[in-house]
């Protein structure tokens, strides 16, 4: 069975310009990737979970940030190249960058070292441009970000 995973694409107006929030996965593996490495926070939830539910409590575990009360707009779920399915919900709000924190998990690094090390789920969060943000997201989940513009009549 396909793993299924649910997130949150916050987005913000900032002088005029639509920009969306995207997170950078933490690990040695990940520090010098770049283009087509973000992501939007999200992580998987069990079956008979509620998704929605699922998505605000990885935005929270991996920012930090707790999303109150707001209006959701589900998305059209996206596969991934791994096969995952991306669940995911849109919501206007705002988000200081400079105030992440991201919950951690061990990893064994190097590869069957022996070495484990605690590493952050995220290393860095920031705002991009839409047109940015298209380029830096993992490709299956630009569709996120267009179907958001679609839906906002951009």
């Amino acid at each position: 069975m396909a793993k299924k995973s649910a997130g949150i694409l916050l987005y913000r107006y900032n002088n005029k310009e639509l920009e969306c929030l995207l997170v950078h996965p933490g690990g040695p593996m990940h520090v010098r990737r770049d283009l087509g490495a973000w992501s939007i926070p999200k992580g998987e939830y069990d079956e008979g979970e509620v998704p929605l539910l699922a998505a605000r409590r990885e935005f929270e575990e991996e920012t930090g940030y707790k999303l109150l009360g707001a209006d959701f707009m589900a998305l059209t779920p996206v596969k991934q190249k791994s096969g995952k399915w991306v669940h995911a919900w849109a919501v206007e709000g705002d988000f200081d960058t400079s105030t992440l924190v991201s919950n951690t998990f061990p990893l064994q690094w190097p590869p069957r070292s022996g070495k484990w090390q605690d590493v952050p789920e995220v290393d860095r969060a920031e705002w991009f441009s839409v047109h940015l943000a298209i380029e830096k997201i993992i490709p299956a989940q630009a569709a996120l970000i267009l179907e958001l513009l679609q839906k906002l009549g951009g």
